[in-house]
């Protein structure tokens, strides 16, 4: 592989990366689960969440978002190990909202990430979640009116929980 090589596919999995935030937050889960190999996990321990397919990641992300009446992800690169056509790499997250039960969740985490090369590009084969700090403390702010209602309230309160990190 040439130093432009892999110039090219860290830029191509720092991509990958920043569209998965950017699919999540627009709610375009067909796009965010095709960011996935087709046997690609998606897995967030602390809330006891393993998906296991694209089929599984897009119904399951789609129905996880259903409880929140607000949700704000940031990503921050971090690092990317080429191995040939595979790789391994770390983002780190910053999360908070509002749930529809009324509680509010602001946490810090990392995504630990395989990846594969495929005809497609660079994809997802595991994607975990590991909280590294919870903090459940109302916001005091609220969304943007302009933001409107995020999703119907098609979820009822209660129904929903990311656990308790565990120590």
């Amino acid at each position: 592989m040439t130093d432009f090589q892999a110039i090219a596919d860290r830029v191509e999995i720092g991509a990958l990366c920043a569209e998965f935030t950017d699919a999540g937050m627009m709610r375009d889960f067909d796009r965010l689960a095709s960011l996935f190999a087709e046997d690609g996990v998606l897995r967030i321990g602390d809330a006891g969440i393993e998906f296991a397919s694209r089929a599984e990641i897009r119904t399951g992300i789609e129905r996880a978002r259903q409880f929140w009446q607000y949700f704000l992800q940031t990503a921050h690169p971090g690092v990317i190990e080429l191995d040939g056509d595979t790789a391994t790499g770390r983002t780190y997250i910053v999360e908070f909202g509002r749930l529809r039960d009324g509680s509010s969740h602001l946490n810090h985490s990392v995504y630990h990430d395989r990846f594969r090369r495929t005809a497609d590009g660079w994809k997802f084969t595991r994607r975990s979640y590991e909280m590294h700090y919870v903090d459940s403390t109302p916001l005091t702010g609220k969304p943007s009116p302009a933001l409107g209602e995020v999703l119907p309230d098609a979820v009822s309160p209660g129904e929903f929980s990311l656990g308790a990190v565990s120590e």
